[in-house]
């Protein structure tokens, strides 16, 4: 399972900067507005030690890491819903994007232009959320137009999503995010007894304020205001994060050789730690194959039982399962290989209702 991000921000608050950063694509990062006009792309493997230990020591020829792909569009700007700077028109491509992460300027620049003349992140904040808010207004009003005619005729499923959209309409005029619906707005009973299906009509639509979100603070400073946090907090709760960054340095670091690095002693970024905040507000774990042809590390949700595991590998896998065999994968490098953990006892025959852990090593055997 690979996934993408999207990037946004007001221009020049430094999402082509992370872009450059996190995969080494050159972009244009120079100071003015609307630098970026196509939105940059580019694919970024997911650092994570333990698929390294396991493929070094079963001498792995191939080693095949986790992956997602970033999406930087062009900075937003206030009455970019109707149309305002080049952003609105580029909210597309982020539609379809599993979480978004919302680059806020905390640093004071005076040769970095701020298109509000002035740094002030609540406000800032504030501006972008609005024109989310504003795009998905847009999208629950065409889909309530594409289903009056079936509305008309006595659809069930169209009365229904009717019943979910006008709520959220409601509740989305009223300035809040989607991801918010079930926490503010008062929510008819029927809704309330059909949670999960009320749920699905919403995730169906791909709002951009339903996403979860990680305010990325882009700061020179080594803390933030209360009043910044409270304010994430308030737009976000539990479906949001946020992590402090000086981006121009992570560019530069970024930059630096493998050797430079090692001599400077530096392990691992703030970089790193993004990618992994973007795994673990998505639910994501990781599990492993590995042995001498291949060590692979294999996306999943939390939860996924063993078939449907299996089934990210190969849909055989899942549809002929019989059994997993499983075990931790580092008690598999300190038992120095499967024949020593067989032999200790430390690989688990699992069946069809084991629920995948984070770091299981499976082999998965079907006829």
């Amino acid at each position: 399972m690979s996934f993408s991000i999207g990037i946004i921000g007001l221009p020049n608050v430094g999402k082509s900067t992370l872009f450059k950063a996190l995969t080494k694509i050159p972009v244009n990062i120079s100071n003015y507005p609307f630098c970026t006009i196509e939105p940059n792309k580019g694919i970024v493997k997911v650092p994570d030690e333990r698929i390294e230990k396991l493929a070094n020591f079963f001498h792995s020829r191939k080693i095949i890491q986790k992956i997602v792909e970033f999406v930087d569009i062009a900075g937003l700007i206030k009455g970019a819903s109707i149309g305002e700077g080049l952003g609105n028109q580029f909210l597309s491509h982020i539609r379809e994007t599993k979480t978004i992460i919302h680059i806020v300027r905390c640093f004071e620049k005076e040769d970095i232009v701020h298109v509000e003349k002035k740094i002030d992140p609540l406000r800032d904040i504030d501006t972008i959320n609005t024109e989310l808010i504003f795009k998905d207004l847009e999208t629950v009003n065409k889909r309530l137009e594409n289903i009056a005619k079936d509305i008309k005729t006595g659809d069930k499923e169209a009365i229904f999503e009717e019943t979910v959209l006008l709520p959220l309409k409601t509740h989305l005029d009223q300035g809040r995010l989607a991801n918010q619906f079930f926490s503010f707005v008062r929510v008819p009973q029927d809704l309330r007894q059909n949670e999960e299906r009320t749920k699905q009509v919403i995730n169906s639509l791909q709002l951009l304020t339903n996403k979860p979100t990680i305010y990325l603070l882009n700061s020179d400073k080594i803390e933030i205001s209360k009043e910044l946090l409270e304010k994430i907090s308030a737009y976000g709760g539990l479906h949001a994060s946020y992590i402090l960054m000086n981006l121009k340095e992570e560019l530069e670091t970024s930059e630096l050789l493998a050797e430079e690095k090692k001599e400077l002693n530096i392990e691992k970024t703030k970089i790193d730690d993004l990618i992994k905040m973007a795994y673990k507000i998505l639910d994501f774990i990781t599990f492993f194959t590995t042995g001498e042809d291949e060590t692979r590390a294999w996306t999943i949700k939390r939860g996924t039982k063993s078939p449907q595991a299996g089934g990210v590998i190969h849909s055989d896998f899942e549809t002929k399962f019989i059994k997993a065999e499983v075990i931790e994968w580092n008690k598999l490098l300190t038992a120095k290989g499967f024949v020593n953990a067989r032999e200790r006892g430390l690989i688990r025959t699992e069946g069809k209702n084991y629920v995948v852990k984070d770091g299981d090593v499976i082999e998965i055997k079907h006829n």
